[in-house]
């Protein structure tokens, strides 16, 4: 076999590895990247049904605390906050100023739902009501389910920025435009508590 054919085939099959690895490396990232946008769609979900539920627990407090619509008003307007904000984040996970936003809206709504389940506290009759135990239930409930949606989210994205880090995918990573992701991480220890629900 003449030589030049022979260092043709070597170089040949080098670059199709080259090009298989370069591909396996791609497929790699993009289900990497899938997994956490989906782990987010499940905090949005549950983000969602917490959204929901806030306005009746509204409801039902207002028709016991009238003289407390500050904290009444102030609730919805958290919660309204973090409804843009989850919107935001939702189309653009893993982007640092939509978790940023996200993080700190979901703080300043979990502030204003302790306040609210404060004054709850002072009111018997509310404290008591059959509904109001009932939405505070699925709320306690709720809360747990976005605190592991939020875990397996965190979870993947440590997964995936870890893969676009090592070596060889960090030199293709920023080529094919894959950014790195960020955490959706409370600051504030007090915020990472929910809400407490005792009734």
């Amino acid at each position: 076999m003449d030589g030049s054919i022979l260092i043709g085939l070597i170089l040949l099959g080098a670059i199709i590895l080259f090009i298989g690895m370069v591909v396996i490396i791609y497929n790699r990232l993009v289900a990497l990247r899938n997994r956490f946008k989906n782990a987010f769609a499940q905090i949005d979900v549950q983000l969602r049904r917490r959204y929901d539920l806030i306005p009746n627990l509204v409801k039902v407090a207002k028709e016991y605390i009238k003289h407390e619509r500050e904290t009444l008003e102030a609730v919805i307007a958290a919660r309204n906050q973090a409804v843009g904000a989850a919107k935001q984040a939702a189309a653009a996970p893993g982007s640092a100023a939509a978790m940023g936003g996200l993080a700190a809206a979901e703080g300043m709504l979990a502030g204003t739902l302790g306040r609210l389940f404060a004054l709850v506290e002072s009111y018997p009759d509310l404290k008591a009501n059959q509904n109001m135990m009932q939405l505070s239930e699925e709320m306690s409930s709720t809360e747990n389910r976005i605190a592991f949606a939020r875990q397996a989210f965190n979870d993947s994205v440590m997964t995936y920025n870890t893969a676009r880090e090592v070596f060889p995918a960090v030199l293709f990573a920023g080529i094919f435009g894959f950014q790195p992701a960020e955490l959706l991480e409370i600051e504030d220890t007090e915020q990472r508590q929910p809400p407490e629900v005792n009734f």
